[in-house]
């Protein structure tokens, strides 16, 4: 593999929620669920992203994520499941499917979202991305994305395989695609294949209607716990069985299988070769325990990126709505970030220079965690609540967000702003702002890193010393007696 392997389409947030059901609803006859825990994670497209970064691949994923605290999330999810992200913008909300269950059992879904959106435009960045791919997954969930002029344009003329899995309500495989991997529903609704005949008849005849109207070197039809059904040269269809019959939940069971079938194809696998891969993934798949069991440690303990807090000026709400707002209006959208602590006149220097670059200037903020994580133990001195709202009462900040990782890369797939802003001895010592490890992320969307002054002797850390030195100093001396001048109390 000389290229990432891309993954364009929908991008869900998913959130499984295990309860006991002990009683009925008293004024309705239905189960009450008391909710014993929860999971998120991405789903559609992002799942498929997931699936192959777990591999070992160098993942991309060209999707659409909302201003909403559901498109953070899945922003966080994804960079901690090792998948770079590249978010074109997606008004109204970010679409969630939640499950209700009890013993392993789903007894209701609940989908959120609404209607889909139309996906903004791609950078020339996400154009230039695909052109270089070894291997390209086209996951469509039919909420837009594989409907966008751009990147169908430059999906027809990628030099590298493509697999498309392809969903009722989304348009036809770009004219070429490497294979085609739907389902037998998908098939039969796709094609119209009249009932009555046998099931691998059935399938054969959809998997052809559809190579010969997407002009497709290949269609895979997946049977489930049966294996697929692969129609490629010739006139006899290659029926590859599931090597184990496995029981259990099929949830995420396609995008394993079209995430394998792609990883295989960028190797310079055979189609013949990639499908029978596939088929043995996505049956070790579901018998090692489906989507709970498959998906990397890093994304189930993934935290939040946000975390609500005090204030209609905190959280992700009030960065999604300015951001928005912003957006909407033509505008500029500012972003910086730091730890805060101790809130001094070099922050509020900063803080003033960057909110005249543009026209909204929201502050990424690292969590408790996140400080004691860069500074150690005894960090931070104010609490992310403290700093949260003393950030916020600055005239020149409009949001503040808190995120728990290292870094704001999570944060800032999501906000994509316009403009990040560095301040420190950049500016001073005539560093590179192409070498800031923030600046390739920018390039994603277009934005600028750029550094601005800052005021010099104005340090969280040497206020810290001075004041631990000083209540040394009254420690030993006691209150009402004179301290003497000493070679600690003087540092």
């Amino acid at each position: 593999m000389t290229g990432p392997l891309v993954v364009v389409g929908d991008t869900l947030l998913d959130r499984d929620v295990e309860g006991v059901v002990n009683r009925l609803c008293p004024d309705s006859p239905v189960p009450v669920l008391d909710e014993t825990a929860h999971a998120d994670r991405p789903g559609g497209a992002g799942l498929a992203a997931v699936f192959a970064a777990a591999q070992g691949a160098e993942v991309a994923l060209v999707t659409a994520l909302a201003d909403d605290a559901a498109g953070a999330r899945l922003a966080a999810l994804l960079t901690a499941a090792g998948v770079r992200v590249y978010a074109l913008p997606l008004p109204g909300a970010t679409p969630e499917k939640i499950r209700l269950r009890a013993r392993g059992r789903v007894l209701l879904r609940h989908d959120r979202g609404g209607p889909a959106g139309e996906p903004g435009e791609p950078h020339e960045a996400v154009l230039r991305l695909l052109a270089d791919a070894s291997a390209v997954l086209v996951s469509d969930y039919g909420r837009g994305v594989a409907r966008q002029p751009a990147l169908r344009a430059a999906l027809a003329s990628t030099r590298a395989p493509v697999v498309w899995d392809p969903h009722p309500r989304g348009p036809a495989a770009v004219p070429g695609v490497t294979l085609a991997t739907p389902n037998e529903p998908e098939a039969r609704e796709l094609t119209k294949v009249p009932a009555g005949e046998s099931r691998l008849a059935t399938a054969a005849r959809g998997a052809q209607g559809l190579r010969e109207r997407w002009r497709a070197g290949a269609v895979a039809v997946t049977l489930g716990g049966d294996g697929a059904l692969l129609c490629h040269a010739g006139s006899t269809p290659l029926v590859v069985s599931a090597p184990v019959t496995a029981e259990g939940d099929t949830c995420g069971a396609g995008d394993r299988f079209a995430s394998a079938a792609t990883l295989a194809l960028a190797r310079g696998a055979l189609v013949s070769e990639a499908v029978q891969e596939a088929v043995a993934e996505a049956s070790a798949y579901v018998a090692g325990g489906g989507v709970a069991a498959a998906l990397p440690r890093a994304v189930h303990a993934a935290p939040p990126v946000v975390l609500t807090g005090d204030g209609e000026r905190i959280g992700a709400a009030a960065a999604g709505a300015v951001v928005a707002e912003v957006r909407a209006a033509g505008g500029t959208v500012v972003a910086t970030g730091g730890c805060f602590d101790l809130l001094h006149a070099g922050h509020v220097a900063t803080l003033q220079a960057a909110r005249q670059l543009g026209d909204c200037l929201v502050v990424c903020l690292n969590s408790d965690a996140s400080v004691a994580g860069l500074k150690g133990p005894d960090r931070p001195v104010v609490s992310q609540g403290d700093r949260s709202r003393l950030l916020a009462a600055l005239s020149c900040v409009d949001a503040v967000m808190v995120f728990d990782e290292p870094t704001p890369h999570a944060a800032l797939s999501w906000l994509r702003p316009d403009i990040w802003v560095k301040g420190g001895d950049y500016a001073t010592g005539g560093g590179d702002t192409s070498s800031l490890p923030e600046a390739e992320l920018l390039r994603r969307w277009g934005g600028q890193t750029v550094v601005v002054p800052y005021l010099h002797g104005r340090s969280t850390t040497d206020m810290i010393a001075a004041a631990r030195g000083e209540r040394r100093l009254v420690a030993r001396t006691g209150p009402g007696r004179a301290a003497r001048p000493t070679a600690e109390g003087a540092r």
